[in-house]
C-alpha cells in the first residue's frame, strides 16, 4: 500500500520546555487512509477498522517520528492503573496496562485516546520518558501515582504535558464519579460543577483533576490542557460524540 500522494499527517507538538533530547507529538485524525467512521488517521487496532489501514497509518506515524515501527510501545489499555517499563521481551504479548515509561533511547511510549486524557512526562535531565492513559477511572484510582512511583524520580524533577481530551464544558458524569474522586481527595470537589449538567449530574474537568493529582506528587511544571476532543470534530476523534470512531496517538521518546 503506497503513501504517494497522501495528505500530510497532521499532529500537535507539545509546547513545553522539555530537554533538547526529548521528542513528543500527538496525532490528530488527519493524514491517514482510514475510511468513515474512522477517517482518516486511525491508529487503534481494536475499533473495527481495516487492519491494513491501521498498519499503513502506523507506518506514517513512524515516518513522522523518524522511528522504526518496532520502537512504539503499544499497550492494551483497560482503564486501569497498571504500569509497564519498556522495552519488554520481544516475544511477549502487548502488555495490558494504562501507562508506560522507559530509560531507553529510541523507545517510544505510546497512548491511544478518543476523549480520555493522554499525559506525557519527562524529567528535567532528559533521562526518562513516560505516558499515561488517564481516563476518569484510571485517573481516579491512581494511574499517575503508580507511574511516577515506577519512574523512581522526585516529582519536582518532572514535567508533564496534557494532550487533547474531553473538555470541562461537555464532560457530563454521574454523581458516583464525583464521589469516587472526592473520597480520595476532598479538593477534587472544585473540578465538578452542576452548571450545564442534567439534574443530579455534574460537569467534570479532567484536566484539573489530573493537575491536582500531579501537584500532590510534587509535579508543578504542567503544560497543555487547552483542547476539547468532543467539540473539535475536524481534528479529533471522540468516542462520546461519535461512538464508533478512531483513536489518536500521543507519543514520547528520547534521543
Amino acid at each position: 500500500m503506497s503513501s504517494e500522494g497522501a495528505p500530510e499527517l497532521s499532529f500537535i507538538r507539545p509546547d513545553w520546555p522539555a530537554p533538547s533530547n526529548i521528542y513528543a507529538l500527538c496525532t490528530t485524525r488527519l493524514g491517514g487512509i482510514s475510511e468513515h467512521p474512522w477517517g482518516s488517521l486511525n491508529l487503534g487496532g481494536h475499533v473495527g477498522d481495516e487492519p491494513a489501514h491501521v498498519q499503513e497509518n502506523r507506518l506514517r506515524l513512524a515516518r513522522a517520528c523518524g522511528l522504526p515501527k518496532a520502537a512504539f510501545g503499544w499497550l492494551n489499555q483497560v482503564h486501569g492503573t497498571g504500569v509497564v517499563r519498556f522495552p519488554q521481551n520481544q516475544r511477549a504479548a502487548i502488555p495490558e496496562a494504562d501507562a508506560s515509561f522507559t530509560h531507553r533511547v529510541g523507545q517510544a511510549c505510546t497512548i491511544l485516546t478518543a476523549d480520555c486524557l493522554p499525559v506525557i512526562l519527562c524529567d528535567q535531565k532528559g533521562t526518562t520518558v513516560a505516558a499515561a492513559h488517564a481516563g476518569w477511572r484510571s485517573l481516579c484510582f491512581g494511574v499517575l501515582e503508580n507511574l511516577v512511583a515506577r519512574m523512581g524520580l522526585p516529582g519536582n524533577t518532572l514535567m508533564a504535558w496534557f494532550g487533547p481530551a474531553i473538555g470541562p464544558q461537555v464532560f457530563e458524569v454521574g454523581p458516583e464519579v464525583r464521589v469516587a474522586f472526592v473520597e480520595r481527595n476532598p479538593e477534587a470537589d472544585v473540578a465538578f460543577s452542576s452548571i450545564g449538567a442534567r439534574e443530579g449530574r455534574y460537569m467534570a474537568d479532567i484536566y484539573r483533576l489530573a493537575r491536582q493529582r500531579l501537584e500532590s506528587l510534587g509535579v508543578h511544571e504542567i503544560y497543555g490542557g487547552n483542547f476539547c476532543t468532543v467539540t473539535d470534530s475536524q481534528h479529533f476523534y471522540s468516542y462520546r460524540r461519535d461512538g464508533q470512531t478512531g483513536r489518536m496517538a500521543t507519543v514520547i521518546w528520547k534521543t
